[in-house]
């Protein structure tokens, strides 16, 4: 008798949303109304602009043009590079923004979280951060909401720097304060023994003048449970997976050094560059 190999199996039916040509997307998000909207950090490609609504085909900058130009005397109502975007499912838009093009230290006032009303298609609250919050090596990544908590609810927002301490950063959407959790843990760091390949070869950081050095990113994938109870994250440059309660990661009576202690290890996840 012949072994059963393994198979392809397909559920429904392919369908070319949008085929995309030049500038890399790194978010996309479809509203409670079947709107679809993508980001394009500013990596290096050709970005005309780092939100857009793709409408019939075509990608509109959203809201606006003018909020896709980098505005310095006005940098709260611009978006810089966008690396995420989350619809909410209750009319909100939700846009994370470096501040950072090509992984620079942040514009001043250039790294934040903004609500997009998607009714008015205008800008409802932008939500900034103090010093001690996004760092001079701070890269913005990843955001996951939750509205069940707290009066307006509470942002979870992965720091990946490649440069810095890793760290998630818990923000309450009420009044917009903000503050790291688990800032340089292990658990939000780089493994310094992971070694990333792209075809077979060793991915690395190259100076301009050709001298390398390793490529890590800190805490980057981020998913939040579907009761709101639990927050899953992992290093971009590492094998392990990690979660934690997001109560304790609201609790400022647990001191950051203590933190780690809720914090539970589940095992290894497959990679994208190995």
């Amino acid at each position: 008798m012949q072994p059963m190999l393994p198979m392809e199996k397909y559920f429904g039916q392919f369908e070319l949303v949008h085929a995309f040509y030049g500038a890399m997307p790194t978010g996309v998000s479809v509203s409670e109304t079947g709107r679809i909207f993508v980001c394009f950090p500013k990596w290096g490609d050709d970005v005309q602009f780092t939100v857009a609504e793709i409408v019939e085909g075509e990608l509109h900058p959203y809201p606006s043009v003018e909020t896709n130009l980098v505005n310095t005397g006005n940098i709260k109502m611009s978006f810089v590079s966008v690396q995420s975007i989350v619809a909410d499912g209750r009319g909100t838009l939700w846009v994370l923004d470096t501040g950072a093009p090509n992984f620079s230290e942040p514009i001043q006032g250039g790294a934040k979280l903004v609500a997009v009303d998607l009714s008015t298609n205008t800008i409802r609250r932008v939500y900034t951060f103090t010093e001690d919050v996004v760092l001079p090596t701070t890269y913005l990544n990843d955001v996951r909401l939750d509205f069940r908590v707290g009066r307006a609810g509470y942002a979870y927002i992965t720091d990946s720097s490649s440069r810095g301490p890793g760290a998630i950063i818990v923000v309450d959407l009420e009044n917009g304060n903000a503050f790291r959790r688990l800032n340089g843990a292990i658990s939000t760091s780089p493994d310094p023994y992971f070694l990333p390949k792209v075809e077979g070869e060793i991915l690395m950081n190259r100076n301009p003048d050709g001298s390398t050095f390793p490529f890590r990113l800190a805490s980057d994938s981020l998913a939040i449970s579907p009761d709101g109870k639990v927050l899953f994250y992992a290093p971009l440059t590492s094998r392990q997976l990690f979660s934690i309660s997001t109560e304790a990661l609201r609790d400022r009576r647990i001191q950051d050094l203590n933190l780690s202690q809720y914090v539970q290890y589940l095992g290894k996840k497959v990679g994208l560059m190995e």
